[in-house]
């Protein structure tokens, strides 16, 4: 079988389950979709958004986007983990031996890393959004020691926009909840930009408030009112 057929395989079961099983599918195949990243969410959460239409499947715009992101940040600590505890030469060793499984190289490895130096922690947020990039800008943040409560708030309200972003998109095209993954896929560069330009105006909006903020030094100290008895 062809490396093909075999992503097909799992791209039917991955849709199968999130159908069948509802939320805790949804939550495992967002989970899987981080660590095997050929499991593409531009496919998952537009299907989970379509069945937001139907009420017997039980799902919710809410509810895609909190699992969603619940899904995505157990499998962020995974490739998280990998960094904190192997060094990059190690990481580098285990691209080059199993990384054609999961349809990674050491190339998207250096574009992870050199995202996180340029961009430094704010590419965890903005980083989610962007396809293969979402799963190995773990291994930086890993690399790098951060800690762990701000990688886990980043990687949530980034997983959490780009959850409800494609679920909201596919409750809107309905039963051709399918056109958002061709249209990810077919401008994916067009979306890497984007994604580039919002993070780099969240990095520059924050350095000119913590300048802003800086420039305006400590607050002088008010003098104590005189009391009556120190008038007299």
């Amino acid at each position: 079988m062809h490396l093909a057929e075999i992503l097909n395989v799992i791209n039917e079961w991955a849709l199968t389950i999130i159908s069948t099983v509802g939320y805790p599918g949804l939550g495992l195949v967002m989970f899987l979709e981080n660590v095997f990243p050929p499991i593409p969410s531009e496919l998952v959460l537009p299907l989970a958004g379509w069945l937001t239409l139907d009420a017997d499947a039980g799902f919710t715009l809410l509810g895609v986007t909190i699992v969603g992101a619940i899904g995505s940040v157990t499998g962020a600590f995974f490739f998280y983990g990998l960094g904190k505890w192997f060094d990059e030469n190690r990481v580098r060793f285990l691209l080059r031996r199993f990384g054609k499984w999961f349809l990674l190289s050491e190339d998207d490895f250096d574009m992870a890393l050199s995202w996180f130096e340029k961009y430094d922690e704010y590419v965890i947020f903005f980083g989610r959004m962007v396809p293969i990039v979402r799963s190995l800008i773990s291994v930086p943040a890993g690399l790098a020691n951060m800690h762990v409560g701000k990688f886990a708030l980043y990687t949530a309200i980034g997983t959490a926009l780009w959850s409800f972003l494609l679920a909201y998109a596919g409750r809107m095209l309905g039963a051709q909840w399918p056109l958002v993954s061709e249209f990810i896929n077919r401008y994916e560069h067009v979306v890497i930009i984007v994604v580039l330009l919002a993070g780099a105006y969240f990095v520059i909006d924050r350095v000119r408030r913590l300048a802003r903020d800086r420039s305006k030094g400590p607050s002088e100290p008010t003098a104590p009112a005189q009391t009556e008895s120190n008038l007299d």
